[in-house]
C-alpha cells in the first residue's frame, strides 16, 4: 500500500521548508533509511531519510520550492499502483472551497466595468490621476490652471501635480468643457483616483460620481487607460527645452514630439496657449521660413560649446528568491532587535598574557588552542559567577539558568547558524576546541541535528579572524547577552608608565535592558577581562 510523506518539521521552530535538492527521482527504488531530499529549515539544510520502502511513485514539491510543514511531499508504494486517489485527496485538502469564491469574484471583476462604462455618456472623457514617476503612489494638486466651465483644448494644462520627485505640469489629452474637479489643490490622492471629468458643455455628470463612489476609482475608465497610458509616458519622459535667450521654451509634450519628428527648434516657434505655451496646432502652422534670419544671426554670435564625453553603460540587476533560512533569520533578528531593548558596553583587553599562555600550550603534544576557545572558556566562567546575565526574559518572569550552554555563531552558505556547546563551564580550553570545530564543520557541511542548534543561555560571535577591529551584534534570543569579538592588534600601549608595545583585542557586550541592567552588564565584563588577562586563573 502506497505511503503519503509530509513535509517534516525538522526543528522546533520550523514552519515551511524548501527542497533544496532531489537525490531520489520519480520511479526510483527506495529503501528504509536512503536519503531522499535535502530539506532547508529555517535553521539548515538536512538530510532527510526514508522510513519506508518501495518504488518513488510521486514528488509533491519540486526542487527550490517551498511549503509549509504536512504539506505532501512524496508517495512511495509499489511499482505501478494508482494513486490518483491519494492525489486527489491532497487537492481536496490544500484548497477547499476555493472555487466558487474564485467564479463570483470573477463574474464581479467582470461585470463591474460593464456596468461603470455604460454610465459615460458619449463624449465624456473620465481623467485620472496620472502615474508621472516610476516610484509614485499618490500625487496631490498644487494648483489647477483650468476651473469648472472653462473650455479645454488639447495640449492645454490643467493643473500642476506635485509628486514624489517633484511638481510637474500636467495637460489635457481631450478637448471639451472642464465639468468636474475631483481633487482640490492642496489634497492628494493614489494614482488612478478620479482627478476630472471633461466632456460636452452642460452634460449631467452626476451618474458618473454615483458609479465612482460605488465601483471605486480603479474601475472608473476602463475603456481609457489604454488611451491614456501612451501620453503620461510622453509628458515623464519629456525634455526641458531652452530658448535663445536661455529662458525655458514651455510646449505639451504632443507639440515637441511633433517638433522632433519635423525638425522644427521650438525656441523658433511662438506658441499661442495658455502663457505663451506652444501646442500642437502652433508646430502645425509654423512655417520654418519665418525664422531663418534669426537662426543664422544665432549661428554666428554662438561660441563653440565643447563635447563632453559620457560614460555609457547598460543598467542590470538580479532578484535571488529568498532561502526559508535566510526569510527565518531575517523575521528572528528583526523580532529580536526591534522587541528587545538593546544596548552596548565595549572594553578593551590586554591580550598579551593571552599570547604567552596560549603558545605555552601549543607547544605540548597533540594539543591546539584557539583565542576563541579561551573567549568560549572565559565566558563560560564570568557566567556561573554573574547569572544575572545568563537569563532570559518571560514576560511577568525572569528565567535564571543555572546551566550553561554557549552558542557559537557560524557562518554558512546559506545563512547564519548558531551551534550549542552544552556545559561549556565544565569543559576545557580544548574539549572547547574540538567540540566548536566539529560542530562547526557539521554545520557547513549540512549535517548537524536540529537539537544541537537548540537551548543556548548565551552567545558568541567572532569576526577577529576577518580583521574586524570592533562590532556590536543582535541579541540571539531568547538569551539575553551577545558577546561581539574583534581582531587581536599590535599597537602602543601604556603600562607602568611607559608606551610599550601591546597587543589589545575589544570586546562589545550586547545587553537586553529588560534583564540586564548596566552594572550587571559592566561586571561581568571585567571579570570577563581578569580572565583573559590572566589564563592561568581559567585552569585554576
Amino acid at each position: 500500500m502506497a505511503e503519503v510523506i509530509n513535509m517534516p518539521r525538522l526543528s522546533d521552530t520550523m514552519e515551511e521548508g524548501t527542497v533544496a535538492k532531489w537525490l531520489k527521482n520519480v520511479g526510483d527504488k527506495v529503501e528504509e533509511g536512503d536519503i531522499l531530499a535535502e530539506i532547508e529549515t529555517d535553521k539548515a539544510t538536512m538530510e532527510f531519510e526514508s522510513f519506508h520502502e518501495g518504488t518513488l511513485l510521486h514528488i509533491g514539491i519540486e526542487e527550490g520550492d517551498g511549503a509549509p510543514v504536512d504539506s505532501l511531499l512524496a508517495i512511495i508504494g509499489e511499482e505501478g499502483e494508482d494513486i490518483s486517489g491519494l492525489l486527489n485527496g491532497a487537492e481536496e485538502q490544500t484548497a477547499p472551497d476555493q472555487e466558487p469564491n474564485s467564479s463570483e469574484s470573477e463574474e464581479e471583476a467582470s461585470s463591474a466595468p460593464e456596468n461603470t462604462s455604460a454610465n459615460i455618456p458619449e463624449g465624456v472623457e473620465i481623467v485620472t490621476m496620472p502615474r508621472l514617476s516610476d516610484t509614485m503612489e499618490e500625487g496631490t494638486v498644487a494648483s489647477w490652471l483650468k476651473s469648472v466651465g472653462d473650455d479645454v483644448e488639447e495640449g492645454d494644462i490643467l493643473a500642476e501635480i506635485e509628486t514624489d520627485k517633484a511638481t510637474m505640469e500636467f495637460e489635457s489629452f481631450y478637448s471639451g468643457t472642464l465639468l468636474h474637479i475631483g481633487i482640490q489643490e492642496g489634497e492628494g490622492a493614489p494614482v488612478d483616483s478620479l482627478l476630472a471629468i471633461i466632456g460636452p458643455e452642460g452634460t449631467d455628470v452626476n451618474a458618473i460620481l454615483k458609479a465612482q463612489d460605488s465601483a471605486g476609482s480603479s474601475k472608473s475608465a476602463p475603456k481609457k487607460e489604454a488611451k491614456e497610458e501612451a501620453p503620461k509616458a510622453e509628458q515623464v519622459s519629456s525634455k526641458k527645452q531652452t530658448s535663445n535667450d536661455g529662458q525655458r521654451v514651455f510646449a505639451s509634450p504632443l507639440a515637441k514630439k511633433i517638433a522632433e519628428e519635423k525638425g522644427i527648434n521650438l525656441a523658433d516657434v511662438k506658441g499661442t496657449g495658455d502663457n505663451g505655451r506652444i501646442v500642437k496646432k502652433d508646430i502645425e502652422n509654423f512655417k520654418p521660413s519665418q525664422a531663418a534670419p534669426k537662426a543664422e544671426k544665432t549661428a554666428e554670435t554662438a561660441a563653440p560649446s565643447a563635447q563632453v564625453s559620457l560614460p555609457v553603460g547598460e543598467e542590470s540587476m538580479e532578484e535571488v528568491k529568498n532561502s526559508t533560512m535566510r526569510k527565518v533569520i531575517a523575521k528572528r533578528l528583526g523580532e529580536s532587535k526591534f522587541s528587545a531593548p538593546h544596548y552596548y558596553l565595549t572594553i578593551e583587553v590586554d591580550m598579551d598574557n593571552a599570547k604567552a599562555s596560549r603558545s605555552q600550550i601549543n607547544s605540548l603534544p597533540d594539543t591546539k588552542v584557539s583565542f576563541n576557545d579561551m573567549v568560549l572558556k572565559a565566558c563560560a566562567m564570568a557566567l556561573k559567577k554573574h547569572p544575572q546575565v545568563n537569563t532570559s526574559w518571560n514576560g511577568d518572569t525572569t528565567v535564571y539558568k543555572h546551566h550553561v550552554h554557549m552558542g557559537v555563531a557560524v557562518a554558512v552558505d546559506e545563512g547564519l547558524v548558531v551551534p550549542v556547546i552544552k556545559f561549556a563551564d565544565q569543559m576545557s580550553l580544548t574539549q572547547l576546541g574540538t567540540s566548536v570545530k566539529d560542530l562547526a564543520g557539521r554545520a557547513r557541511n549540512k549535517k548537524i541535528k536540529p537539537d544541537e542548534m537548540e537551548g543556548s543561555t548565551f552567545t558568541v560571535s567572532n569576526l577577529g579572524m576577518f580583521g574586524i577591529l570592533e562590532f556590536t551584534s543582535i541579541i540571539n534570543q531568547p538569551n539575553s547577552a551577545i558577546l561581539s569579538v574583534g581582531a587581536i592588534v599590535e599597537k602602543p600601549v601604556v603600562k607602568n608608565g611607559e608606551v610599550v608595545p601591546g597587543s589589545t583585542m575589544k570586546v562589545t557586550l550586547a545587553c537586553d535592558h529588560r534583564t540586564v541592567d548596566g552594572a550587571s552588564g559592566a561586571q561581568f565584563l571585567q571579570t570577563l577581562r581578569a580572565y583573559l588577562e590572566n589564563p592561568v586563573t581559567m585552569l585554576a
